[in-house]
């Protein structure tokens, strides 16, 4: 790894992996804000971005992953947690709850955050994903089917 001071969830999900014997390309970038500008540092195209989504409905925080090439249809997302109102967390939320910024949520959830994870199926259109990994200027690229047998998400449906 490069000289860059990581934050907590970042050494987390690098040892969890690490742990469960899982490869991954890792990227060091300029601050990426936006999924093209991630995409754009990682050389790699915007399809395989896990867009990692922190929402809340019925008083309870989930995560939704989806493509980067997509957007999420919150109708859809409503009925996925059966709630009539659905939000996404707030910057402050995001800092307290997560210890991110917006645009570094990881597409993780329990057991390295504790919150229900789902993934959208755009994401299984690949042989991999990439993703900020709890910091704006560090990436990661795993192969879709190693992510899949370390996060266990419930695949669904919710991107237009």
């Amino acid at each position: 790894m490069d000289d860059i001071e990581l934050n907590p969830l970042t050494t987390k999900i690098i040892n969890y992996l690490n742990d469960h014997g899982i490869g991954y390309v890792e990227r060091n970038h300029a601050p990426a804000t936006t999924c093209v500008d991630s995409a754009q540092m990682r050389g790699e195209s915007m399809d395989i971005g896990g867009k990692a989504l922190f929402m809340k409905a019925n008083e309870k925080f989930s995560l939704f992953v989806l493509s980067a090439s997509k957007q999420v249809n919150s109708n859809r997302v409503r009925k996925i947690l059966k709630s009539q109102k659905v939000r996404f967390a707030t910057h402050d939320e995001l800092r307290e709850l997560v210890g991110v910024e917006k645009g570094a949520l990881p597409p993780f959830g329990r057991p390295v955050l504790p919150y229900d994870l789902y993934l959208d199926e755009s994401i299984l259109q690949n042989s991999k994903i990439a993703f900020n990994v709890g910091m704006l200027t560090k990436s990661l690229i795993l192969n879709l089917e190693d992510y899949l047998s370390v996060v266990r998400p419930r695949i669904c449906q919710f991107s237009k």
